[in-house]
């Protein structure tokens, strides 16, 4: 499925998603069908066209019977027909607005029908004067915003997600700023999902989101931040799949979005201040303080607006609930990238590691499928596409390859998955390899060799600066790892630049006081 057909079934569901979330009732589908045919709409090829009932009928049905796969485009039968235009009757609606700002919809319409015959739907004329800057408000004649009040009576009918900036933590030697991800349902103020992140992307927000409905089932409605990932073609097709109303923040319009921002404030109050204060230094940690606030202090709280505390107020009463397959949104949410299987090994390789795939796809261009969250480090299993209708052509396997070893070929996939036992061993001998990194503790030898200040005045200073009395003993092994990490990757270390990271360090923690020094080092400022 390429871009067009996201763009395609995006805008056939935004068409029928009324019908779908019960909107609009099934007696009335007809009626609704007639008014969609009487408004002219921009297609997403750029034509401009009105969209027969028998059309409807068809996307209807198709909707129903196959899911969101049934609304991809296929080839019309009146292709090259051409179709009537309204742009005049736009642009004289345009310039009736501009005359006089405060003519209504219903005097607008009413000189078109005596200039052209005929008006224009009230939805229609808005949507274009609203793209023209025509509206009251663009025009200065209505400045006070109307507000909607964001709350919903009964739990699971409405949630709020949006990121927000973390503490750092060390990740491979280097203090990288995380990203907090999190999804408040709207009635109770009970938080479904938050996860703090190394990035910020459309995956993290897959992740999150299949995380939440895995626990809590679907809600009625999502509000997300106008962002360019809340707009992904897969979200969208999502949201109709789960029947989800998809809600956007107004553009410029932050207080809209102020019930996510106070969540943030709080947290950032109460846990962070803490997390800054102590010493954590991976993600884990500090996802796991967060798992033990939520816990233990925000939810068994007394919630100042609804005199409830959040986990109470989200079991008790009406609450709408409804379980989700993810089986029939996931492959929505797949990665995808193309690939030419080597002709040599029998493979693809995605982020540097390799998968094994039917010795028959040698040389083929194929479209590779994969979940990036599927495990804790890298997906173990991938999905071959073909290239011009998307049909399943096999999985491809992680495999370690090695100079002059084929690969056995894979079992069809009708035969079932295969049991992991060497990626089992894999993980086992990655974390065999941690345990004894950390028993031998710092490296003195390699890292003089790369550094002019020996990492054991380096990590003796850091402790003292931080006023940690006994040296090296102040020092856990984890923290011990972490700096010896750091002091591999950068050989421009000195006493005035660590004092000057101590110095401007939001907190005295090593995680703080590595990325100022990491900040500084980039800068050149030595």
């Amino acid at each position: 499925m390429g871009r067009d057909d996201q763009a395609w079934a995006v805008f056939r569901c935004s068409l029928l998603s009324p019908l779908l979330l019960g909107e609009i009732p099934e007696a009335e589908r007809e009626a609704y069908f007639r008014s969609l045919a009487e408004q002219e709409r921009l297609l997403p090829n750029g034509q401009r066209k009105q969209i027969s009932v028998r059309t409807l009928r068809r996307w209807w049905r198709r909707l129903r019977e196959e899911g969101v796969e049934g609304t991809f485009r296929r080839p019309r039968s009146d292709r090259g027909r051409p179709r009537a235009k309204q742009q005049p009757l736009l642009d004289r609606a345009v310039q009736l607005k501009r005359e006089q700002p405060r003519r209504s919809d219903v005097i607008i319409n009413r000189i078109l029908r005596q200039e052209f015959g005929r008006g224009l739907p009230r939805s229609t004329l808005y949507r274009h004067l609203r793209r023209e800057g025509a509206t009251r408000r663009k025009l200065g004649i209505s400045q006070q915003k109307v507000r909607c009040r964001w709350t919903r009576d009964q739990a699971g009918a409405l949630w709020v997600g949006d990121f927000e900036h973390g503490p750092p933590v060390l990740h491979e030697g280097r203090a990288v700023k995380t990203r907090l991800s999190a999804w408040i349902d709207c009635h109770s103020r009970y938080v479904v999902e938050a996860r703090y992140y190394l990035r910020e992307n459309f995956d993290v927000l897959v992740d999150s989101l299949l995380r939440a409905w895995t626990q809590h089932g679907a809600s009625r409605e999502l509000y997300v931040d106008n962002a360019k990932i809340y707009h992904a073609a897969a979200l969208r097709l999502a949201c109709t799949q789960l029947n989800i109303k998809l809600l956007h923040r107004p553009p410029r319009d932050p207080p809209a979005g102020g019930l996510i921002e106070r969540f943030f404030q709080t947290l950032q109050g109460q846990l962070e201040a803490e997390i800054r204060a102590a010493r954590l230094l991976s993600l884990a940690s500090i996802n796991r303080a967060l798992s033990a606030w939520l816990t233990q202090e925000y939810h068994a709280a007394i919630h100042s607006e609804t005199g409830q505390t959040p986990a109470a107020r989200y079991e008790q009463g009406t609450r709408f609930q409804r379980s989700v397959r993810l089986q029939s949104v996931s492959g929505l949410f797949l990665r995808r990238e193309w690939r030419t299987v080597d002709r040599d090994h029998s493979d693809v390789t995605i982020d540097h590691r390799h998968y094994a795939v039917d010795p028959q796809l040698r040389g083929d261009r194929v479209e590779v499928r994969y979940d990036p969250f599927q495990t804790a480090d890298e997906p173990q299993e991938v999905q071959l596409h073909r290239r011009d209708n998307g049909e399943l052509l096999g999985v491809g396997r992680l495999y370690q390859r090695e100079k002059g070893a084929q690969p056995q070929p894979e079992p069809p996939v009708e035969s079932g998955p295969i049991e992991p036992l060497y990626l089992d061993a894999l993980e086992a001998d990655r974390q065999r390899d941690h345990q004894q990194r950390r028993q031998r503790g710092l490296d003195f030898q390699s890292a003089q060799e790369r550094n002019i200040w020996s990492l054991t005045s380096f990590a003796t200073r850091i402790a003292q600066l931080l006023g940690r009395p006994g040296g090296l003993s102040a020092l856990d092994s984890d923290e011990l790892d972490s700096l010896r990490a750091f002091h591999a990757q950068h050989n421009r270390l000195h006493e005035s630049l660590l004092r000057t990271a101590v110095a401007h360090a939001e907190w005295p923690t090593i995680p703080h006081v590595l990325f100022q020094l990491q900040s500084l080092l980039s800068e050149g400022d030595v």
